[in-house]
């Protein structure tokens, strides 16, 4: 297939840290959603729900050295919805990690940009992921590390809602909740959609918050497309808290394209050459 231009957003980076979040958003959707299209694969209604929360991170909530990786005071991120690469690698790129051109070979036969992240192919990437479940124990284990090496990094992970119905998940939260894990950030993708149904038709999570609560974690709730509410509550210090802080991002599938906003058919769907330019005529 031949490759689609890549229009510029419309928005350019600002001087104001909620300004330039929104416009590294856009750009991460833009280009995860050129990366799907010219692979004619990937999960595009989950980065969609997962960019901002993103971005959020990456360029105004974590310490890192993209030209020193693996920089024992980093903070770590763990993508735990690995299936989610567009927009997981379109933000390492736009941070540095590699070149941006590298993002063309998507997908394609060799490329290490494979359909689920691993770290002995990309710098950035912490543990490899793809199989639900795993992200926030490895995360667990993580915390655990800095928290018995009094160190100051701290360790976000970022998990779907429907891979809450993984076991292992709340195993690691029982833990996390005993061992008092305040350097452990958790963000759960509530965009209440998983393949082929809404989460609370396969297995309901709700009263999600009342449940971290009871296994000891600090819970907030926020809009996770509002850049300053991911902001303000990602960015504080958690010492003192004495807890794991878990932020459910209420979001949608697909946020910012009309057709596939809050639509399970954009779990994994990929879009026609005429869907693929509406979305760009819609993420400015």
């Amino acid at each position: 297939m031949q490759e689609a231009a890549l229009p510029s957003p419309a928005t350019p980076l600002t001087t104001d840290l909620v300004g330039e979040i929104a416009a590294q958003a856009l750009w991460i959707r833009r280009r995860s959603f050129q990366m799907v299209y010219e692979a004619q694969q990937g999960h595009p209604g989950g980065d969609f729900s997962a960019t901002d929360v993103l971005a959020t991170l990456y360029f105004g909530v974590m310490r890192y050295d993209p030209k020193n990786p693996r920089d024992p005071k980093r903070d770590r991120f763990v993508m735990s919805k690995g299936h989610c690469t567009g927009a997981f690698y379109s933000v390492l790129a736009r941070a540095g990690y590699f070149p941006e051109a590298d993002l063309s070979s998507y997908m394609e036969p060799l490329s290490k940009l494979n359909g689920h992240p691993n770290r002995n192919y990309l710098p950035g990437v912490e543990t490899n992921t793809g199989p639900l479940g795993h992200g926030l124990p490895v995360a667990l284990g993580i915390a655990i590390a800095g928290q018995i090496d009094n160190a100051e990094f701290r360790t976000f992970v970022l998990t779907g809602d429907g891979e809450l119905q993984e076991g292992s998940n709340w195993e690691a939260a029982l833990n996390a909740g005993h061992r008092k894990l305040e350097n452990l950030t958790l963000i759960i993708d509530r965009n209440r959609l998983q393949q082929g149904a809404r989460t609370e038709e396969t297995a309901s999570l709700d009263p999600l918050d009342e449940k971290w609560r009871a296994f000891g974690w600090h819970v907030e709730n926020v809009d996770g497309h509002d850049h300053a509410q991911l902001l303000e509550v990602l960015s504080k210090s958690p010492k003192g808290r004495e807890k794991p802080l878990c932020v459910i991002a209420n979001t949608f599938k697909g946020k910012g394209v009309s057709f596939m906003h809050d639509n399970v058919a954009w779990h994994h769907g990929v879009p026609t050459k005429e869907q693929y330019e509406q979305a760009m005529r819609e993420l400015v």
